[in-house]
């Protein structure tokens, strides 16, 4: 059973609609970021009023927060399905193919890497903090397990392939590429893909 089917029909509707206001969210970070983005905003495009919108969330911060907290929660629950048969390499393609497909529809802003007001307001958020540290702790045994098998450069230190595999969800060409190439996001995805674990040589190199 979900977890909406196990809650009253009232507190079904709570959590629709603060899932709403969270979609919402994001996609106005992605056209505004933080700084621009107001309360007024947030509850304009879902519809409600600011009095409704502050039930849910009590600030900007605490609203933001929450989204990235459900992004961080997403990559881990789609990490928890992945088949456990798969290879290490296999499963940090997977990860960063869920994560540039989210990308590229909108559900990713990218507020940590843009400003220094959100990277330290997320760093006094516990509850995400938690999340980000369970995940980093699973991608960085992927890592040395890629690199035991020689699936990934094992000459390399760990700290540099894994903040480089993170550096990817970030990468501005995939931006590029969706505004302004003749390339469906499936293509994108895929070239990009290719370029994080296979790199742009043509050919072996010596």
């Amino acid at each position: 059973m979900s977890i909406l089917g196990k809650l009253s029909f009232k507190d079904q509707a709570f959590k629709l609609r603060e899932n709403a206001i969270l979609d919402a969210t994001t996609m106005i970070l992605k056209d505004k970021g933080f700084d621009l983005m107001t309360m007024d905003d947030v509850a304009s495009a879902v519809g409600i009023s600011k009095p409704s919108l502050y039930k849910h969330f009590k600030s900007k911060e605490d609203l933001v927060g929450e989204a990235m907290i459900r992004l961080i929660d997403g990559a881990g629950d789609f990490l928890d399905q992945l088949d456990k048969d798969l290879k290490p390499i296999e499963v940090l393609s997977a990860m960063l193919e869920w994560a540039l497909r989210v990308r590229l529809e909108g559900g990713m802003p990218f507020l940590p890497s843009t400003s220094a007001h959100v990277r330290d307001m997320l760093t006094r958020n516990l509850k995400y903090v938690g999340r980000v540290l369970k995940l980093n702790y699973q991608l960085e045994k992927l890592v040395a397990k890629a690199q035991k098998s020689g699936d990934l450069d094992a000459s390399l230190p760990s700290d540099v392939i894994l903040f480089s595999y993170y550096s990817r969800t970030c990468d501005p060409a995939v931006e590029f590429l969706q505004r302004y190439s003749k390339l469906d996001n499936e293509q994108i995805i895929k070239h990009m893909l290719q370029v994080c674990f296979a790199g742009l040589h043509g050919g072996h190199r010596d």
